[in-house]
């Protein structure tokens, strides 16, 4: 398990390129076989991948984070961004399609993921946040999340965003998850930017060609900082930072969040002009 402490805003004005990525940007967590996770100080959020293809990948102990089990006190929601598979909690199989979403609640001792074919494995993307309230596991499916229309065609930023883990759509204590896919010929994602600074956020970019690529737009707004972002990349949003990006090609996107409160609408609009 890897740790990020996380920058504050001062600090980054002297990132480099190098530093840059290395504070805000986690890559290579989908590995045949095995299971990556990063703990960030930032809301002690929980990133990890795992794309079981010749064998099945179980975790759940929670010595790295000095707790019995990984999600003694922490919910965790499941996005499966790959081919079909299973996820055991606790003895309990649930099978997620491409873009299924589970939510597992607090308790959870054993997690076991499998994919149903090695040669389309699946390939699930976790976020976990500390939970105080012990709420049942559930399995959405793509169908069953709500889908919110966004964006402007003419600004090549139409989007359609659907919900899985939000209290219009399924309950949990503090985490949010859901999916956003470009419309065709749109690149521009989260406009306008917006601050919230209640909450941080967390984008997994995938569906990306491999020459393809994200520039993703981070820090404060008038002084903004840029991460080149490939297929399977998760960038860490902090409450301080701005948020938007524009793709070379077609890509979606899984946003988790975790902060004080689950009002979504809960942000600070930043003109496009304010941006430096």
């Amino acid at each position: 398990m890897k740790i990020l402490y996380g920058a504050a805003p001062e600090d980054v004005k002297g990132y480099d390129t190098e530093k840059l990525r290395s504070a805000f940007l986690m890559t290579d967590l989908f590995m045949p076989d095995a299971a990556s996770f990063i703990y960030t100080h930032v809301d002690r959020l929980l990133l990890g991948g795992a794309m079981p293809v010749s064998k099945s990948i179980t975790f759940g102990s929670g010595s790295e984070i000095g707790t019995p089990y990984l999600l003694s006190a922490r919910e965790m929601g499941i996005a499966n961004l790959g081919g079909t598979g299973t996820v055991t909690v606790d003895g309990r199989s649930f099978t997620l399609e491409n873009r299924d979403v589970l939510y597992v609640g607090r308790g959870a001792r054993e997690i076991t993921m499998a994919s149903l074919s090695g040669k389309t494995p699946a390939r699930f993307y976790m976020n976990s946040v500390p939970a105080g309230a012990d709420i049942p596991h559930k399995l959405i499916k793509k169908a069953e999340s709500k889908a919110v229309d966004l964006g402007d065609g003419r600004r090549s930023n139409k989007r359609r965003l659907a919900m899985y883990i939000h209290p219009e759509v399924t309950p949990s204590c503090l985490l949010l998850m859901g999916i956003t896919d470009l419309a065709e010929g749109s690149v521009w994602n989260t406009m306008p930017p917006h601050l919230h600074e209640r909450r941080m956020e967390a984008y997994c970019y995938f569906d990306m060609a491999a020459d393809d690529r994200i520039i993703h737009l981070m820090g404060r707004p008038e002084e903004t900082r840029h991460l080149i972002v490939a297929n399977g990349d998760v960038v860490l949003s902090p409450a301080w930072s701005i948020h938007m990006g524009a793709g070379t090609g077609p890509y979606a996107f899984v946003w988790g969040m975790t902060g004080e409160n689950q009002e979504y609408n809960d942000v600070a609009p930043v003109a496009l002009a304010e941006l430096k």
